[in-house]
């Protein structure tokens, strides 16, 4: 495990957030907002939608056009694993898991793995400590 909030006050860092939403109440939509309101250039993945907040909207990281500096997973921890998998076949090696999208699972995967990670910790709480 590795705190990565340094990376979210390096300039060009980009962040991918799994289980982007539209739907307001929903920490998808909330999270996939507010670091695009901070300035973060943002990727959308969610099998299910075409778009985010009028963005393109991609169904796995696989098919993103560049590869994000971090992925953050807001998703339900059932679907962590699968998630876990595409970023490594995509090459991606910086995970935040938020609350709620942890498991043990997936915590035993992270630590088998080449990852750098941090888990139940908001990205948006320490954005907003990066950014003082």
């Amino acid at each position: 495990m590795k705190d990565l909030t340094p990376l979210l006050s390096e300039p060009g860092t980009s962040i991918a957030v799994i289980g982007a939403t539209d739907h307001p109440a929903k920490y998808g939509g909330i999270i996939y907002r507010d670091m695009k309101a901070k300035g973060f250039p943002v990727f959308a993945v969610n099998p299910n939608r075409d778009t985010v907040d009028g963005d393109p909207c991609w169904a796995t990281v696989k098919d993103l056009p560049e590869q994000p500096t971090i992925v953050v997973f807001v998703v339900p921890a059932r679907d962590g694993l699968k998630v876990l998998e595409d970023c490594a076949e995509a090459g991606l090696r910086n995970m935040w898991i938020q609350p709620g999208a942890f498991s043990p699972r997936l915590g035993d995967a992270l630590e088998a793995g080449d990852f750098e990670w941090i888990a139940e910790a908001c990205v948006m709480v320490r954005a907003r400590v990066a950014a003082v």
